[in-house]
């Protein structure tokens, strides 16, 4: 997954480009919404992960205090495009691979 192409604020779009892998706007919509599903997952699992690293195994609410490491990754994080963007860029890149099975047979 490469997030450095991809804009992090909104753009306006062609929607002609849309339809160049499947013919329908919609179906091109629906790629893209589960191809940012799925990114947004991963992107929540690598940063339980990162942050899983700072968790102590006794937590103490009078110890509990400001780890730097902890807010910078955070901080990573939020300044990430947003996964629709992401998606979007990935399928204008022709990088997502799709098929429909029902148009198959």
């Amino acid at each position: 997954m490469s997030y450095k192409n991809a804009a992090s604020t909104t753009v306006t779009r062609d929607l002609l480009k849309f339809e160049k892998g499947t013919g329908n706007i919609y179906e091109s919509l629906v790629v893209i919404a589960k191809r940012a599903n799925h990114i947004s997952s991963e992107l929540k699992e690598e940063l339980q992960n990162k942050l899983s690293e700072f968790t102590a195994s006794t937590d103490n609410l009078e110890e509990v205090f400001e780890n730097r490491e902890q807010i910078e990754i955070s901080k990573f994080y939020e300044r990430l495009p947003k996964p629709v963007l992401i998606a979007l860029q990935e399928y204008l890149d022709g990088k997502i691979y799709h098929r429909n099975p029902a148009k198959e047979q």
